[in-house]
């Protein structure tokens, strides 16, 4: 059977992830079991979206979607409403960018590997993730730079990358992300890839690695420590 090209895992990981996709109108508001159930770090996320130029999905858990679309008719009014709804008036609803693989590139880290994220050579930022990680590792053996993989379900898995200070500005970033999307492409999945908007530096490695910017942020409610 044929996979899906990188732009339907995307809809078909949306879908799952958020409840509905691709959004019906201005602002769709869905409940989702996956907003009261363990993510891939077995932490809730109450609250999640999507929003693009064409539209929004924003999922929370199936007891707050009459609380959710009383509160207002856009996002302006209905995100600071949004920590009350969830009990968490301390917290505060955010966004940051939202990017995904569009263009598979032929670039690797020689000196990179994948290992289990138990394994004594992984720091403990990638320990903590779901699926093997990629690590660039030097002639010692020790550890430079990685990636780790949030895998949420079985069309999308999520990047994040970090290098060692003395190792920035070589490149090791943007060839890890973009040898990390191959591997998640071969598994059936699309990568994506999450940042702030002040966060420049990502926003290079992301752009450089196939990654663009399309106008798509990621919507939420930090989740309690």
């Amino acid at each position: 059977m044929k996979l899906p090209t990188l732009a339907g895992r995307l809809e078909r990981h949306l879908a799952d992830w958020l409840g509905a996709w691709p959004p019906t109108g201005e602002l769709t508001i869905v409940g989702s079991p996956h907003r009261v159930s363990p993510a891939w770090d077995g932490k809730v996320y109450p609250v999640a979206g999507v929003e693009t130029p064409e539209g929004t999905v924003l999922s929370v858990p199936p007891d707050a979607v009459e609380a959710t679309r009383a509160a207002g008719e856009d996002l302006a009014t209905i995100g600071p409403a949004l920590p009350g709804i969830i009990g968490r008036p301390d917290a505060r609803f955010g966004r940051g960018v939202f990017r995904w693989c569009q263009r598979l590139l032929d670039d690797s880290d020689p000196e990179a590997v994948w290992l289990p994220p138990d394994d004594e050579r992984v720091p403990p930022w990638l320990a903590v993730f779901n699926g093997d990680v990629l690590v660039h590792l030097d002639e010692h053996g020790r550890y430079g730079a990685g990636v780790g993989r949030k895998r949420h379900d079985d069309f999308g898995q999520e990047l994040s990358v970090a290098t060692e200070e003395h190792l920035q500005g070589r490149g090791l970033a943007r060839r890890l992300v973009a040898q990390a999307a191959r591997r998640v492409a071969d598994e059936g999945a699309v990568a994506t890839y999450l940042h702030a908007p002040k966060n420049v530096a990502s926003a290079r490695v992301a752009e450089a690695a196939g990654f663009p910017d399309t106008g798509w942020w990621i919507l939420g409610v930090p989740v309690a420590s």
